[in-house]
């Protein structure tokens, strides 16, 4: 059996009997009923997804897949393909807006090579980034798949590795993107397992001027009418439409539930790889954490797909992981919650009149 069959195996619910006691604790502690609303709500997720009443969340990393995407080919992006290795460069200096994100959470940064059209072998000997390379960038989608279907599976079975590489001395695992152009196959992707029109999906990515986004949104019907992905098939939408970056954040979400981790998805990009990842495996689902909602309009149509309300809005649209950074203080705040404030006969104060 193959790791990705071998690691759905491993995947359930969350944890019922955690859930049904961390509310009942949550239902008595010492302030208005649910006055914390959607921090209390999470708390009650960690406690299912970790089977614990004190779910562990201090040791955290943000895990950036980069990777390149033949379809800049096309002219969807402002900016050209050599700045994906640049800004690899950039993240293992530390100079990156993750970096400084993930630094202010207390969390650490793991860069994955998943594609990345650039040798990037002397980092990788510097043991500074992880290397899960598929393929130098994925073909042009625009005129046909993106990778085969091995590839596919690769990067799926490359993000899973990464997760069990990196369970036993992780609590909580962020999701982070680097990959120029990679906004045209997430929107691909959006319009496949959303149903919803090209149109409402397709953002401005890096920039886009009016006229630029009418030719990306051309573009993405190109790719969708030359690849019919069948919608219910995870990696055979990866395999036509997708990326290798895309692959792996699908893997590491997969990898992630399967150890009983929470995984903090950040914005538009790691949410293409959330929807492969929830084709492939629906109960995964009960291990995401949407950290926030994107400026790119497809976004939100994503997040309702996966049946997920982002903690925060900030109107970002950086990526890298950025936005599953900031919201990693979040779940330590729901955490703290649940652990730290005293039920009414605990603080020995008068509960609400019935």
């Amino acid at each position: 059996m193959s790791l990705l069959g071998r690691t759905l195996k491993e995947i359930y619910p969350q944890d019922s009997g955690f859930r049904d006691r961390a509310k009942e604790r949550l239902d008595q502690l010492a302030l208005p009923h649910w006055a914390l609303g959607d921090l209390m709500d999470l708390a009650i997720d960690l406690a299912g997804m970790t089977r614990s009443m004190q779910p562990p969340v201090a040791r955290k990393a943000v895990v950036t897949m980069a990777g390149d995407h033949g379809v800049v080919a096309e002219g969807v992006s402002k900016f050209p393909q050599e700045v994906t290795p640049q800004m690899v460069y950039n993240f293992v200096n530390g100079g990156a807006g993750i970096n400084a994100l993930a630094r202010q959470a207390g969390a650490e940064v793991v860069v994955v090579d998943m594609g990345v059209a650039a040798d990037l072998n002397d980092l990788v000997k510097q043991g500074k980034i992880i290397n899960k390379k598929v393929g130098l960038g994925t073909d042009n989608i625009a005129k046909g798949p993106a990778m085969s279907h091995a590839m596919a599976m690769r990067a799926v079975e490359s993000g899973i590795d990464v997760a069990m590489e990196l369970a036993d001395r992780i609590d909580v695992f962020g999701t982070g993107d680097m990959g120029i152009g990679n906004t045209t196959p997430s929107t691909a992707i959006a319009a496949v397992i959303t149903g919803k029109p090209i149109a409402e999906l397709t953002g401005r990515g890096t920039g886009l001027d009016d006229e630029q986004l009418v030719h990306k949104q051309e573009v993405i019907k190109e790719i969708l009418a030359c690849n019919t992905p069948d919608p219910k098939n995870g990696l055979d939408i990866l395999a036509k439409i997708g990326g290798f970056e895309i692959g792996g954040i699908a893997g590491l979400i997969i990898g992630a539930a399967a150890q009983r981790k929470p995984v903090v998805v950040d914005g538009f990009i790691s949410s293409a790889g959330a929807l492969i990842a929830l084709t492939i495996e629906p109960f995964v689902r009960d291990y995401i954490i949407c950290a926030h909602r994107s400026m790119e309009p497809g976004h939100k149509a994503m997040q309702e797909k996966m049946g997920c309300r982002p903690l925060l809005d900030l109107n970002m649209r950086l990526g890298e992981g950025t936005g599953a950074a900031l919201a990693m203080n979040l779940v330590e705040a729901a955490v703290a919650v649940l652990t730290e404030i005293s039920t009414f006969e605990e603080a020995a104060v008068a509960g609400a009149d019935k």
